[in-house]
């Protein structure tokens, strides 16, 4: 179990944060009574939230999922409407200008999770709406339940989508064509054609099952090497945006050191000794 002392670090108002056997952290979207609409502590503690899994070394996994009825209705217009519909400024340029800081803060809400060196694997039940596709294009692994649907929902609202999707869907469905139909229409895609175009990667009956699956899945990310696991995510994401080459450069750039680990040593001994890596104990990142 989790000392108190670890467990403190991890006290949110939007967020609930279990510490999970196996180097697993559950994130919680905790606003049920509000459809986990995401406030603005939401997007100020996601952040400071993710960063600290970031720099947390015992933790080699992460599991997202929403509280109660669903994933997350998204934005919470009433709570965020004040910072771009009231302005303290006259003058167009710096009015614009703050607005633009405002988003890059938002955008950073979702990038930390791509930044942060541990798998996150999202958990999605019932609606992800908005933001929430914002957030799950983020993560690396998608798991859903049979009732789960997914709307790109700004247009509906006047904007078009701004902290990550238009940047990130592309790239995890492949098909321009669906991503422009769902970003131009706010239609819902339903959980069947979710997995079809490879938005998720699993559906599941309901919600127990599904966090079920999420979490073994986790386990067995977290029971392999560490150094491995996570310079795969750091080498993957790099090599979304950048060419064959310019990958393949920095994947031996990477390695040329950590093939030094000893994780490599004791991994090949386990599998000279038919073992699993679940038999052996790696060391803390």
């Amino acid at each position: 179990m989790a000392s108190e002392a670890e467990s403190s670090k991890y006290q949110y108002e939007s967020l609930k944060v279990a510490l999970v056997p196996n180097h697993i952290i559950h994130v919680e979207i905790n606003r049920p009574e509000k459809r986990n609409a995401m406030n603005k502590a939401f997007w100020r503690e996601m952040v400071l939230c993710f960063q600290a899994i970031s720099e947390d070394a015992s933790c080699r996994a992460v599991v997202i999922s929403g509280a109660g009825k669903m994933f997350t209705s998204g934005i919470d217009l009433f709570d965020l409407g004040s910072d771009f519909l009231q302005q303290q400024e006259d003058d167009p340029a710096r009015i614009a200008w703050n607005i633009r800081k405002k988003i890059s803060d938002y955008q950073e809400t979702f990038s930390v999770i791509e930044k942060c060196t541990k798998p996150v694997i999202a958990a999605v039940h019932s609606a992800c709406i908005g933001g929430g596709v914002d957030l799950i294009s983020a993560c690396d692994i998608r798991y859903c339940t049979q009732d789960a649907w997914f709307q790109v929902k700004e247009v509906d609202l006047g904007l078009a989508a701004d902290v990550g999707t238009l940047q990130r869907l592309p790239k995890v469905i492949g098909s321009r064509s669906l991503v422009n139909e769902l970003a131009f229409t706010a239609r819902k895609m339903m959980s069947e054609e979710a997995k079809t175009c490879g938005l998720v990667s699993r559906v599941f009956p309901d919600k127990a099952s599904l966090l079920s699956a999420a979490f073994e899945l986790a386990s067995e990310i977290a029971s392999k090497s560490p150094v491995a696991v996570q310079g795969t995510k750091v080498n993957l994401v790099y090599a979304r945006d950048h060419s064959v080459q310019e990958s393949l450069d920095y994947m031996a750039t990477w390695n040329m050191s950590m093939l030094q680990s000893q994780d490599l040593l004791k991994s090949a001994q386990a599998a000279m000794e038919k073992k699993t890596p679940k038999d052996v104990v790696f060391s803390k990142l």
